[in-house]
């Protein structure tokens, strides 16, 4: 008469060898019966049930087999008292505990990348815990990141990424550090942003931008783009004062221009303050931020050309390219950028060769 299936007792912190053992016991089967059922020798069962062999996926599918169980039961024995075995081990839980830590650290922001800019300089896992912290502003790491900020993004539609959350916190960290000479004007802002596309001609004009807006009252700040982070700008207030944070991500004259323009029109229409947080996940804020691009778009593009766009022709050549700028009193990049976004001009266009770059002059600041 066959004896029934016996399945083991629920999973136990016990080796897996006993459990073999106890199984074999329940059904008077000695470790040589096993054996020839398996067709193995029985020093090979004798290993398992004595701890100096591990089961592996082929033994573990036979003695499945031969006890009517799953495979995948006898591995689940086995790795369970193994990894109980393991954490007891204190080398172990401490070196786990800082996996887990810097799982926690990594969920805040791009760790590595921040290491290789030299924006996180800790050596350790405690001084390193403290900067992301302090970067973040945070009580504890249980805590999330939140900022008061509009952003100028390629992706309005999408959540806020975690590089651009760090990008942020990069931009507020370095915008306290500065605090403006003067006290805030809107008068005084309005006014400086009005001259800037006829100011602003070449990459060396950009050079001493953070000093003209500090007698306006605001924090100009750069922080150079991570990567994929799609954000070219933003602004936010912070102890009471307008920062405006850029990234330098389009690199040539016109689009940083644009930008910085894009942000001053955040300011000037009080779409930031100290309530205003970069992005919310619900759609109706969304397509409230997406509103206020728009809105900061027409702006800027007011602040580049106050008299109105201009006229163009049905050719466009390069004579009146320069001949448009002079009129208006802008760099030819201007008018070029102006065309391309309003795809008047394919952005391969051979008129925009040799475009200014800014982004070493941003560097300096």
């Amino acid at each position: 008469m066959n004896n029934p299936p016996h399945d083991p007792l629920p999973i136990a912190q016990v080796p897996v060898g006993e459990i073999l053992a106890r199984e074999l016991e329940a059904r008077d089967w000695s470790q040589a019966d096993f054996a020839t059922v398996l067709d193995r020798p029985t020093q090979f069962v004798s290993e398992i049930v004595t701890g100096k062999k591990e089961i592996t996926r082929e033994s573990a599918a036979q003695i499945g087999a031969a006890l009517g169980n799953a495979a995948e039961f006898w591995l689940k024995l086995q790795d369970q008292y193994l990894l109980a075995e393991q954490f007891k081990n204190e080398n172990t839980r401490i070196k786990l505990d800082e996996v887990r830590r810097r799982a926690r650290l990594n969920d805040k922001g791009p760790i590595q990348l921040l290491k290789k800019r030299g924006l996180l300089t800790g050596t350790t896992l405690d001084s390193l815990e403290a900067e992301v912290k302090e970067l973040f502003e945070l009580g504890s790491l249980d805590d999330e990141p939140g900022f008061m900020a509009a952003a100028r993004r390629a992706n309005p539609r999408e959540d806020t990424s975690l590089l651009q959350r760090a990008w942020v916190a990069c931009i507020r960290r370095e915008a306290r550090k500065l605090p403006p000479k003067e006290r805030y004007s809107a008068n005084r802002l309005r006014a400086l942003a009005s001259t800037l596309s006829r100011t602003l001609k070449s990459a060396a004009d950009f050079q001493d931008l953070p000093e003209r807006f500090s007698m306006a009252g605001v924090c100009l700040v750069y922080v150079e783009s991570f990567p994929s982070s799609k954000i070219d700008g933003c602004a936010m207030w912070i102890d009471g004062y307008p920062a405006i944070g850029l990234s330098g991500r389009g690199k040539r004259l016109d689009k940083v221009l644009f930008t910085l323009l894009h942000e001053i029109a955040h300011i000037l229409l009080k779409h930031v303050d100290s309530d205003h947080l970069i992005v919310e996940g619900l759609d109706d804020i969304q397509n409230n931020e997406i509103m206020r691009e728009k809105e900061a778009d027409s702006e800027a593009k007011k602040l580049v050309f106050p008299h109105g766009v201009p006229n163009v022709p049905a050719r466009i050549s390069a004579p009146w390219i320069d001949q448009t700028a002079a009129e208006l009193g802008v760099a030819r990049i201007v008018i070029i950028g102006h065309l391309q976004h309003r795809r008047l001009l394919d952005w391969r266009t051979t008129l925009a060769k040799n475009a200014p770059s800014v982004n070493e002059i941003l560097e300096a600041w």
